[in-house]
């Protein structure tokens, strides 16, 4: 959250989770890539793609400094996505076990 902000983390909480709705209102892959067209910046956007890039590299136990050649993203934010895959709340492995065929 944004220091400085005027909301009382009860508010936060409410706009927080109305985002959360109107992406899970989202009913394709065309209505998300729109919304989050929309949404994030184009820097926003390429960060979440990079990140996702490398939960499925890392689902291939590919080498940290290998997935940073192949996707450039650095070596920091490979091990903070590791960790979220390890400790994390659960979302990249409910992502993941949704996407992946089985």
């Amino acid at each position: 959250m944004k220091p400085n902000r005027n909301e009382t983390e009860r508010q936060q909480k409410r706009a927080e989770n109305a985002l959360f709705e109107a992406v899970t209102a989202l009913q394709s892959s065309k209505e998300c890539r729109l919304f989050l067209k929309d949404l994030c910046t184009p820097a926003e956007l390429q960060a979440l793609v990079d990140r996702w890039q490398v939960v499925e590299y890392l689902q291939q136990q590919l080498p940290y400094r290998k997935i940073h050649d192949l996707t450039g993203v650095s070596v920091t934010t490979i091990g903070r996505v590791a960790r979220c895959l390890s400790d994390g709340s659960g979302g990249y492995q409910t992502a993941i076990d949704r996407t992946t065929p089985p």
